[in-house]
């Protein structure tokens, strides 16, 4: 029975591979190589199958087997198989179909190839070293990453980080990361990036956690974190020929989290100092960095002091001949180490104390021991002298005690010489000696510093270990025997820890199963550390006096040469002082020479009493603190291990030689802090990253299949994958495995139409595919398969697929042929009835012929016969008309003749009169000539004597004189006329004014009348008379307008006529110059003179008359300013309460960018007596438009004001009661103020919406004019306070309308400073060139000053905390709304495109829509429009809003995975388009800028990307993003079901396009901060301040203010219309 159902089992697997079907071979040079299948032969008792090489089509591998031997072991020598290339980029390899070696391999291949260095492995992260700068942990990955699950990003080293945070808030308990990997594959620089992750991420979410500012600011424990790794990179960190920044130690780092997940310490524990490092390095290596940072990075004078040279003068330096990294600068090293050390505690003089050790080794180095037999050693050598000097003790005793050795016995002490060898031994220990103490008091000072020092405060903590690797060379000695040993217990602990997740993976889905085998190494391990282990007989080994290497070699083959440790020890054939043990990873072979001094490592007493005792008191400090330290940890190693493992009643073991008063040796040390290692892992969730590292010449990008796949195995993901295999490796959800296979059933199974049941249909299917139960689990939640059964599975359904596909394509060709037959059919059909139509019009077009011939030559005929008549009358008609005209011809010239004698008698007959009148005329006209020419002589010779007369010259004076004398009386009386039509005009104006009070009083009693009009019928009578003198008052005052326009229109034409008389005057006064031109005889000068000065004075007196001076009245100000000596007041310039007070400079606040005393807690510079004003508001209220009307004056009131006192005293009294005042601006302007909503259909009025800042405005302009400058400001700094407080009191979208409104009023206030300043600038000057100097003008200049920086500050402060709210509410909307809102019908796509997904998951909407956005934007660019804001705010909100969602959008869908497909591009693409549309509807077009990189994004999702061709158009279409955001967005692109996967090639091909060394070329946009946003206050507008107040607002003394405003123009309006 077993025998048939296992020959099932392998007859399914055989079944698998048909032709077609890919496998995997070996191949030494690539480890694995793909092949399909050509041919397939299958007997009763054997199987050939033929593959052909993928790479090299000529290669064929042939698999042959017998059946029986693959029913033995149960089918594992078949190929293994290889996914499909849909799989084969997957970020996790436990979904893999084919869960095996060389999948594993090529996976890790292919997405190493495009730049992906991480890959899942189920609960470990495999991460392959790029050898090369990647842009993946900048601090917006690391915020992409926070908050995030793990399998929502691409694999990342922050996942894991963030899920061991997550589990530590979750679960309250503490993690572990292990960070494992050989030399060289990157596990410090992935510790050090976890720290950075922990010490920058921002957790927003967690309650109490402190956040960030910005995502990038970290506390002081944080910063001291991240300052230990320069620290421990220094001193523990070397270059080797693997890695040039190798960790030669081991390290816990225990970070610390309190209650609330804040970083509050840390802690570090190290193991197994590479200390022979120190003494000796191999070729191309160097000793540690702090060395090569001090020769080259000491300032010169301390180089001198410690006697530093180059390195190649040290021996602890230049054995290995190398002492420079490429790349890397020692000196700026050095300066980070020092500044590292400050930032843990170490202070400076301290940290040269350590330098002035580390010289000191390096001298210790250079010490030359000399001798045969005898060690010797000259007293004076220099370095002897130097180091001993620098290590504060005597250079006799120290060479003494380096060449002799003193043993004590019971009774003496013997001092014998040491040979030179013995002698270097020494001084290499005291070495070695000094830097481990240092090295181990450097990690004690850093855990004193870090450590939280408050009890109870650490509650969690997350430990990172960063540790060696599995190490295998061709000569492996202590050091690699102790990191293979702490690798086997790690190892042990993952196996373990795999394990269990599997297990109780199986507890908890409730299903059948058994026990797993897995190669446990726990004979291993007891091998090496037991009670008899190897490090137990090393340790043994080196306290005997005459112990040696190899009396420890005999020992282990002693012991270990047994069957029972014959599977994990054995002894070299070729070598009596080697061992091999069998580790889990790979067989070892350990040399034996050495073991003996690196565990001991011991110390002369005398020197290290010595060393305790020297004038040092930093060394003797150091010692003492290391001694100190390392006790304390051992005895902690030794607490854990007795309490893990307490001791069990018995006889006792035999224990090392000479009891507990020994020195612990290094390998008991090492052993006991491995186990106090393990047992904190083991109380802590673990979480796993494997560093690989690709190729042994640490070359970017290059992968060495081999070399990755011995690592695979080492770090145990091959182990991982054997065990899952081992029990049910493939394991499916229910709706994962129903949308994979549902076709292999009836359809009446999956039917949406009868609600189908999973369960139901997932047992069908597993019921007809797979009849053996044994071969798959069914759980609660998932179904577990064994090895091979998704494969068989697969096959299945590849089948299935193909008989669906011949039966469609069977029936689609029957119905192509079908469609194909009837449109022949019919085309012949067609086409004979087009030729028999053809036909027929043939035949008809030949009958019309015919018809057409007869007709033709009966026309012919008769138009022949036409024509001969018509030639025959024309030649009669012709021939009679010749003979007409030579007789008509014959008469002509008889005519002719007659007429020509008659015109030439009658022309002689005139020619002979003519010529003898014209001779009489001609005699007559010469006369007449001569005559004339005489007299005109005459007559000239006259005018010549009068123009040379001076009587002559003096009339033209007198006439231009009585010319002018007439033309200024004219002027004079026009003046008198003008001035009576002024008077005149000044009287309708009062009475204009009278009537126009009048009909207020009227008005007032005509609603007086209306209201009590229900009260009494009997008034009504009393209404209709005055209602009929309101009429009657109504026609005069029209009257009186119509007066006033008719002498407006009299007034201009008075002017024109002044300026015809003007242009007249100005003509006479250029007539004498032109009369003094003509003049050229200067007979009598004395009198010319004379007559020109006459003439210059009435110049004079002309123009005089003519520009007469005229005063300027000015519209905004009637009354006398108070900076001007005219002014009546009490003061100038300054409070007449409060004497010279002057206003605060704004000198220390215009330093900071827009930070205002306002900002500060609402502190003012004076003294606020309004403490009563409390600004909490809830909500904004809202007014009724009909509420908008004006406040009506009381003239009454005015009047009696007008008649009692002065107004300006009543003005002035008001001003000085600035407190109420002031209490009732704050109140009912601002705090208690409603306003209009906004509304985008009809717009207010604009003064509707600034009369606050009017109002205002008001009170401090009158203030300045009456000298109140301390007031006006205390006034002014209490009305932006609180206007500040009311505004950032709103929060989320309430701050809208609030900020709105107050930013466009600040702006208006702003503005009416500055257009005040500029007018009493005018009149400042004005007042200097009238001789009247202002006083008080500079205290008010830097008021002004002031003022206008507080209100430039209150507008960036609001619009700062406006943007702020709504920011952070569009950061929430801006991602669903545009990336994952799917508004175009048609194109909608499901986040996994499943064909039974669709059928059965509902649509899950985002939690915001498009239309939500737009209309957040609309609400914002309403409320902006209505208040008036000005037009560049409301661009650079728009824009900065814009911003965000471009970069928020962008960002997170690089970052997206399975989720980028063309129908998402299609939906993102109309989701740009409506965004556009609304900024170019709302001009703000140019805004859409930030939208590029979103756009191209989904513009290079929709494109095609199958040829290199098609990648050449990608990167000229999307030319603004980076290689590296164009590679990410291919990688994460999510192929359909229907859709061809994007080829490897082309994928590489895109990642080669991405270089390290571009700054530019970057993955993430920078994000757009939240709480900063730029502001560009607008330039003030020139205003004029509007007497405007709400009716609805009950402002008592605001409305009088006005009223005696009122009051105080008249006068002056008066003044200005009769100086007109």
């Amino acid at each position: 029975m077993e025998s048939t159902e296992l020959s099932t089992h392998i007859l399914q697997a055989i079944e698998v591979y048909t032709k077609g079907t890919k496998a995997w071979f070996e191949d030494e040079n690539d480890a694995w190589v793909s092949a399909q299948v050509l041919s397939k032969e299958v007997t009763d008792n054997d199987v050939k199958i033929v593959f052909q090489n993928d790479e090299q089509p000529e290669r064929e591998h042939v698999f042959e087997s017998k059946l029986r031997l693959l029913e033995k072991n149960n089918g594992a020598t078949l190929p293994p198989l290889r996914n499909p290339p849909k799989l084969e980029n997957i970020d996790d390899l436990t979904n893999l179909s084919h869960l095996n070696e060389p999948s594993v391999l090529n996976t890790i291949r292919i997405r190493y190839s495009q730049r992906n260095i991480y890959t899942y492995s189920g609960i470990v992260l495999i991460a392959a070293n790029p050898f090369d700068r990647v842009p993946l942990y900048e601090p917006d990955i690391i915020q992409q990453y926070s908050g995030r699950r793990r399998g929502e990003l691409e694999p990342h080293l922050f996942a894991i980080a963030e899920d061991a945070y997550r589990c530590m808030i979750r679960e309250k308990t503490n993690q572990t990361i292990v960070v494992s990997g050989e030399s060289g594959a990157g596990k410090t620089v992935s510790a050090k990036f976890i720290m950075r992750y922990f010490a920058t991420a921002d957790d927003k979410d967690t309650v109490g956690k402190a956040t960030k500012d910005g995502g990038a600011e970290m506390t002081e424990v944080e910063e001291q974190i991240l300052a230990t790794n320069p620290i421990m990179e220094a001193f523990g960190n070397a270059k080797t020929t693997r890695n040039d920044n190798s960790s030669r130690f081991g390290k816990y780092i225990e970070i610390q989290f309190d209650k609330s997940c804040n970083i509050v310490g840390a802690k570090i524990r190290t193991y197994l100092l590479e200390r022979s490092r120190l003494i000796f390095q191999p070729e191309t290596e160097r000793n540690y960095h702090i060395f090569y940072q001090l020769c080259l990075g000491a300032p010169i004078n301390e180089r001198k002091e410690l006697d530093l040279k180059d390195w190649t003068k040290f021996h602890y330096l230049n054995q290995s001949g190398t002492g420079v990294i490429p790349g890397v600068d020692d000196v700026e090293e050095f300066e980070l180490t020092q500044r590292s050390l400050s930032m843990v505690g170490i202070a400076v003089q301290t940290q040269w104390e350590i330098f002035r050790l580390l010289a000191a080794l390096l001298h210790i180095g250079n010490i030359e021991i000399g001798g045969r037999n005898d060690a010797t050693l000259a007293s004076d050598e220099p370095s002897l002298v130097t180091a001993t000097k620098l290590l504060g003790i005597k250079p006799m005793d120290f060479k003494k005690w380096l060449t002799r050795r003193q043993i004590v016995t019971r009774s003496e002490s013997i001092v014998t010489n040491l040979n030179p060898t013995q002698a270097v031994i020494v001084k290499d220990s005291v070495a070695k000696y000094i830097y481990a103490s240092l090295f181990d008091w450097l990690v004690d000072v850093v855990n004193r510093s870090l450590s939280c020092q408050e009890e109870g405060l650490v509650a969690t903590f997350i430990g990172v270990l960063d540790i060696y690797g599995f190490e295998h060379f061709k000569k492996n000695s202590f050091e690699q025997f102790c990191i293979n040993y702490a690798n086997e217990k790690l190892q042990q602990q993952f196996n373990q820890h795999v394990f269990k997740l599997e297990q109780e993976e199986y507890v908890k889905e409730k299903i059948d199963w058994k026990f797993i085998e897995f190669s446990d190494n726990q004979r291993c391990i007891e091998m090496i550390e037991a009670k008899l282990g190897i490090l137990s007989l090393l340790d043994e080994e080196s306290r005997l006096p005459s112990g040696s290497d190899q009396g420890f070699c005999d020992k282990l083959y002693n012991n270990f040469t047994t069957p029972t440790y014959k599977g994990y020890f054995k002894k070299p054939r070729f070598s009596n002082k080697a061992f091999t043990v069998c580790h889990y990873a790979h067989e070892v072979e350990y040399d034996a020479d050495g073991f003996m001094d690196k565990n001991k490592d011991t110390v002369p007493d005398e020197i290290l009493n010595m060393l305790q005792h020297s004038d040092s008191k930093f060394l003797v400090d150091m010692l003492q603190t290391a001694t100190e330290a390392a006790n304390a940890s051992a005895q902690s190693n030794r607490d854990s291990l007795a309490a893990a493992a307490p001791a069990k009643p018995g006889p006792m073991k035999r224990g090392p030689v000479g009891g507990a008063n020994k020195k612990p040796t290094l390998g008991s040390i090492f052993k006991l802090s491995l186990i106090s290692l393990m047992d904190t892992i083991g109380q802590t969730n673990v979480h796993y990253i494997r560093c690989i590292k690709p190729n042994e010449a640490k070359v970017a990008w290059v992968f060495e299949p081999n070399m990755v796949l011995a690592q695979l195995r080492a770090c145990g993901v091959l182990e991982t994958i054997r065990i899952s295999c081992a029990g049910y490796p493939s394991r499916w959800t229910f709706d994962d495995f129903a949308d994979r296979y549902y076709a292999l059933v009836n359809s009446k199974y999956w039917d949406p139409h009868l609600n189908p049941d999973l369960n139901v249909l997932c047992s069908t299917i597993l019921e007809k595919a797979i009849p053996d139960k044994d071969k798959y689990q069914v759980g609660l939640t998932k179904i577990f398969f064994r090895a091979g059964q998704l494969a068989y599975m697969e096959k299945l359904r590849a089948d299935r697929w193909n008989e669906c596909t011949v039966l469609l394509q069977k029936n689609m060709r029957r119905f192509i042929t079908r469609i194909r037959y009837v449109r022949m059919k019919d085309l012949a059909l067609r086409l004979q009835q087009v030729a028999r139509r053809k036909m027929a019009l043939r035949n008809m077009d030949l009958i019309r012929q015919n018809n057409a011939a007869v007709v033709i030559q009966s026309l012919v005929r008769g138009h022949l016969a036409r024509q001969k008549q018509k030639r025959q009358a024309a030649f009669v008609t012709y021939l009679q008309a010749a003979i007409r005209g030579v007789i008509s011809r014959r008469y002509f010239a008889q005519f002719r003749e007659n007429y020509a004698a008659t015109q030439i008698q009658r022309h002689i007959r005139g020619w002979a009169v003519r010529k003898k009148l014209h001779g009489e005329r001609k005699f007559v006209t010469k006369i007449q000539t001569c005559v004339r020419r005489r007299q005109a002589k005459k007559h000239l010779q006259l005018l010549r004597s009068e123009a040379k007369s001076a009587t002559h010259l003096q009339q033209v004076s007198y006439k231009l004189e009585n010319k002018v004398v007439e033309l200024t009386q004219h002027l004079t009386q026009h003046k008198d006329e003008k001035e009576k039509l002024r008077t005149k005009t000044a009287q309708l104006e009062a009475q204009v004014n009278s009537w126009t009070d009048k009909y207020t009083k009227m008005e007032l009693k005509a609603k007086a009348l209306e209201l009590s009009l229900s009260e009494a019928a009997g008034t009504k009578a009393e209404f209709e008379k005055l209602q009929q003198s309101y009429g009657e008052l109504e026609t005069t005052y029209q009257a009186s307008q119509e007066d006033i326009k008719q002498r407006d229109e009299t007034i201009k034409q008075l002017k024109e006529e002044v300026d015809k008389q003007k242009n007249d005057v100005a003509q006479l006064k250029l007539r004498p110059a032109r009369i003094q031109t003509d003049n050229t005889n200067n007979s009598s000068n004395e009198d010319v003179v004379e007559l020109k000065n006459q003439i210059a004075a009435l110049k004079t007196q002309l123009s005089q008359s003519l520009k007469t001076p005229k005063r300027q009245g000015s519209l905004n100000s009637p009354y006398p300013r108070n900076l001007s000596p005219a002014f009546g007041g009490a003061g100038r310039g300054i409070s007449p309460e409060r004497g010279g007070r002057s206003p605060s400079t704004p000198g220390g606040t215009a330093a900071r960018r827009f930070q205002s005393p306002l900002s500060h807690n609402g502190q003012l510079s004076g003294n606020n007596n309004n403490s009563d004003v409390v600004v909490s508001p809830s909500k904004v209220m809202y007014v009724e438009p009909e509420q908008m009307r004006p406040m009506s004056l009381d003239h009454k009131h005015l009047r009696d004001v007008e008649a009692d006192g002065n107004p300006e005293e009543a003005l002035r009294a008001i001003l000085q009661d600035e407190d109420l005042l002031e209490q009732e601006i704050l109140n009912g302007l601002i705090v208690n103020l409603k306003i209009l909503p906004p509304n985008s259909q009809q717009l207010p009025a604009h003064q509707e919406v600034v009369f606050p800042a009017h109002n205002i405005g008001l009170c401090v302009t009158q203030m300045w004019r009456y000298g109140y400058l301390v007031e006006s400001e205390r006034l002014l700094f209490t009305a932006m306070d609180t206007i500040q407080k009311y505004c950032l009191g709103f929060s989320g979208e309430d701050t809208i309308v609030p900020c709105a409104y107050w930013l466009s009023n600040a702006h208006e206030l702003l503005s009416l400073v500055c257009s005040t300043e500029q007018e009493l600038e005018r009149e400042m000057h004005f007042n200097s060139i009238n001789g009247r100097r202002a006083v008080g003008w500079h205290d008010f200049e830097k008021l002004v000053a002031t003022v206008k920086y507080e209100l430039q500050c209150l507008e960036d402060n609001i619009y700062h905390h406006w943007l702020t709210e709504l920011k952070k509410r569009l950061n929430k909307m801006a991602v669903p709304a545009l990336i994952e809102n799917q508004s175009l019908p048609g194109f909608i796509a499901t986040d996994n495109s499943r064909f039974f997904g669709k059928i059965l998951a509902g649509s899950i909407k985002p939690e915001f829509t498009m239309d939500e956005l737009l209309n957040f934007l609309n609400r914002i660019y309403r409320t902006m429009k209505c208040y008036y804001v000005s037009h560049s705010v409301i661009e650079q909100v728009l824009t900065e809003l814009l911003k965000l969602i471009g970069v928020a959008t962008f960002n997170d869908l690089v970052m997206r995975r399975n989720y980028n497909s063309w129908k998402r591009a299609m939906q993102i693409q109309y989701n740009i388009t409506r965004l556009e549309e609304w900024c170019k509807s709302h001009e703000v077009a140019d805004a859409t800028l930030q939208l590029e990189h979103l756009m191209q994004a989904a513009k290079l999702l929709q494109l095609k990307k199958v040829t290199q061709q098609d990648i050449k158009t990608i990167y000229d279409v999307c030319w603004l993003l980076a290689p590296t955001q164009v590679q990410k967005l291919l990688q994460n692109y999510y192929v359909a079901d229907y859709e061809d996967p994007i080829s490897n090639d082309i994928l590489r091909a895109v990642a080669s396009k991405v270089s390290s060394g571009d700054t530019n070329d970057i993955l993430l946009l920078d994000n757009v901060s939240l709480d900063d946003s730029p502001y560009e206050v607008p330039e003030p507008e020139t205003v004029v301040i509007t007497n405007y107040l709400p009716a609805f607002l009950d402002l008592q003394r605001l409305q009088r203010l006005m009223s005696l405003m009122t009051v105080i123009k008249r006068p002056a309006l008066r003044n200005d219309s009769i100086s007109l």
